[in-house]
């Protein structure tokens, strides 16, 4: 199966995932700085989601560069991590309008740590589908950055439960850092 077809679809989902994001944002109630502030903690909000979604696509994209096939498993797998990327725009209004809410919070969180897992998940299915012994497989089997983000996720519900529901969205937010950067280890195991 040619794997160009899934990427295309894949593109166009997160392009209309991003697109429904910014369409959520609401002008200020005036032309002012003051204004502005008053809706900053959206915008702040938006760019999180929408940083989000973008490594999540850079990530795809260099994941299926170092695969040579795909199988009905791999489209499964990229088909759940497409469902939780279109759950963006959703919980990104929901904490929008929540921003101090824990449950808002917490499906916010819930849907970042969906789409780690859905990810995670695809790269396995990926391996299984292009041998352990191919450049995915390669990577994979030392992967630890994706391990490391799962468990902050984690830790971010659990503190954002305990602590303060603002700590979900906070702790996701500084681990996007992690993944700003592509991965070392793509050009390294690349074929």
């Amino acid at each position: 199966m040619p794997k160009n077809r899934i990427e295309a679809f894949t593109d166009a989902v997160i392009a209309i995932v991003m697109t429904l994001l910014v369409l959520e944002l609401h002008e200020p109630n005036g032309d002012t700085f003051l204004a502005f502030e008053g809706n900053a903690h959206q915008f702040i909000i938006y760019l999180v989601s929408f940083i989000s979604l973008a490594i999540y696509w850079n990530n795809h994209h260099h994941l299926f560069h170092m695969v040579k096939k795909v199988d009905g498993l791999v489209l499964w797998m990229n088909n759940l991590l497409i469902l939780m990327m279109t759950l963006f725009p959703y919980v990104t209004v929901w904490v929008t309008d929540y921003p101090t809410s824990l449950v808002p919070q917490l499906f916010y969180g819930l849907v970042i740590l969906g789409a780690d897992v859905a990810y995670y998940l695809l790269g396995l299915a990926l391996v299984r589908c292009n041998g352990k012994d191919s450049a995915i497989g390669r990577l994979f089997s030392h992967y630890t950055k994706m391990w490391t983000t799962i468990g902050l996720n984690v830790i971010a519900l659990l503190a954002g439960w305990l602590i303060h529901p603002l700590l979900v969205i906070g702790i996701n937010g500084v681990m996007l850092l992690l993944w700003f950067i592509p991965e070392k280890q793509l050009e390294k195991y690349a074929d």
